[in-house]
């Protein structure tokens, strides 16, 4: 009795609590922003499905999308530019670093391209490192999409251990832990990579590299994944406003008379229909038919700012300036040019990383061929250079460096300041990042340059139009040519 009694008192409190709970239950498990923690799932990684899809709809866009080609290839061309080149101050090892550069199943000046690409793409680079007996390697990228998971060490995330990757129709795949059923691949780690067998010396390894990765993510994060939908929305405003300019100039004749039945209607429209009146003809009726145009009125208020405002968008999440994108917000070129800042500053970002990114991957190659070559210095210091993000920062450093140092050099004649601080303003305006007292000591070994002979008036022996020739002390005629500027050819002046 006592039970009816709550039950009837309190039954639709009840029930209304637990549709709330449901509520929230459903709502998270069908929110993809909801990051909860699964068994294979870090709290700041995407889920499987979610990530699935982002790197799915980033490759339809890049395909397909010529917003999206476009910043992705303006990345690739600011990040790699002209090419990069890789050096090393010990001599076997620089010519072993520029054997494995250009090997043909390498062919790291061109690979880089395909590299960057892929890191705008997904975020994600995932690259097999495979090594033959005699120590060269060679890299195979793995798509990220066909990357389903990434195990790490229990305490520390970035720490990565093993990276599975999807099943294959060749039967080899793997059952992991978590219920997980694919290919593993040992991920690269200097302290436990050494030689096997003879057959087969070293075991494949993936080395993974990430950008935009949060903090304790296994993960990156493509920098075409904010834009999606706005890219989505661009094309379907601008496919909209194409439609709606052609349907615009549609019309039709509208022809009214006095029939005398359906029959003698009909084969007026086929006779019309057969031979419509050209535009700019002359078409002349009598009082028994009314010729009038039927158009639709289309109207399309400020949809010019609409497709500005979802540009902008774009732009921002891509961090391009919009006349990067075709679209010259201001013809100024003062408001170009300081628009470009922000943007050459992110591109020089991802430039320095993704120097880091092949110095790392040459270290690898390095250290395998070291365990069969022993001329090879691994420890030696790896140079990776890129070129110039934009060619008018190095004016504009030069002009400063040049102010500063005149200004810089009367100071040190005073002994104001010392060499140590004269060199550091000297690099610090030049853009550049150098360790000073290295340089010193540098410089206090380099021999002093040679000065050319004086005669016995003060002056140099050397005449006019003759050069100092460095080897020999010797001074070397060399005639003055004058240069035609309308053909441009070199003749001799005696």
């Amino acid at each position: 009795m006592f039970n009816r009694f709550l039950n009837r008192l309190f039954s639709k409190e009840i029930q209304r609590r637990v549709d709330h709970q449901v509520h929230l239950a459903v709502r998270a498990i069908d929110d993809t922003k909801d990051r909860l923690i699964s068994r294979n799932t870090y709290p700041r990684d995407r889920h499987d499905y979610d990530r699935d899809e982002v790197l799915r709809d980033a490759l339809d866009a890049w395909r397909s999308n010529p917003l999206a080609r476009r910043i992705v290839e303006l990345t690739s061309q600011y990040v790699v530019g002209g090419g990069l080149g890789i050096e090393a101050k010990h001599e076997r090892t620089h010519r072993f670093l520029q054997a494995w550069w250009g090997h043909r199943l390498n062919r790291m000046s061109m690979r880089a391209f395909d590299l960057c690409d892929e890191l705008t793409r997904t975020g994600n680079i995932f690259l097999i490192v495979s090594t033959d007996p005699g120590g060269m390697s060679y890299l195979r990228a793995l798509p990220s999409a066909d990357v389903i998971e990434i195990e790490t060490a229990s305490n520390d995330v970035e720490q990565e251990l093993v990276v599975w990757e999807r099943s294959r129709m060749d039967g080899t795949e793997i059952s992991g832990p978590d219920g997980i059923v694919g290919h593993p691949w040992t991920v690269y780690n200097e302290q436990t990579d050494s030689l096997n067998t003879d057959s087969q010396p070293f075991a494949p390894v993936v080395l993974h590299y990430a950008v935009n990765r949060p903090v304790g993510a296994k993960w990156g994060e493509s920098d075409l994944g904010p834009l999606l939908k706005w890219l989505a929305r661009y094309s379907a405003w601008l496919e909209d406003r194409a439609r709606l300019n052609r349907y615009r100039q549609s019309f039709l004749y509208v022809v009214k008379a006095a029939f005398t039945s359906q029959a003698e209607r009909l084969a007026r429209q086929a006779e019309l229909n057969a031979n419509p009146p050209n535009p700019g003809s002359i078409l002349v009726a009598d009082q028994s038919e009314e010729w009038s145009v039927l158009n639709p009125d289309l109207s399309s208020f400020e949809a010019a700012e609409d497709g500005l405002a979802l540009k902008k968008m774009i732009a921002v999440g891509s961090g391009n300036p919009l006349h990067f994108l075709a679209e010259p917000e201001s013809a100024t070129r003062t408001t170009a040019e300081a628009a470009g800042g922000p943007t050459y500053r992110h591109y020089e970002q991802r430039q320095q990383f993704f120097l880091w990114m092949v110095e790392d991957i040459a270290r690898v190659a390095l250290n395998r061929r070291a365990q069969v070559d022993r001329h090879i210095a691994p420890e030696t210091q790896i140079t990776v250079k890129g070129s110039d993000i934009s060619a008018r920062d190095n004016a504009a450093l030069a002009t400063a460096a040049t102010t500063v140092v005149a200004a810089f050099s009367a100071l040190r004649d005073r002994s104001l300041i010392d060499d140590a601080e004269l060199l550091r303003i000297a690099y610090r305006f030049a853009g550049e990042v150098t360790d000073v007292e290295d340089m010193l000591r540098r410089g206090a070994a380099a021999p002093l340059p040679q000065a050319p002979a004086r005669d016995g008036k003060g002056g140099s022996r050397s005449a006019p139009g003759g050069n100092l020739s460095p080897s020999a002390g010797t001074v070397v005629k060399i005639n003055p040519i004058k240069v035609n500027p309308g053909t441009g050819e070199l003749t001799n002046v005696e």
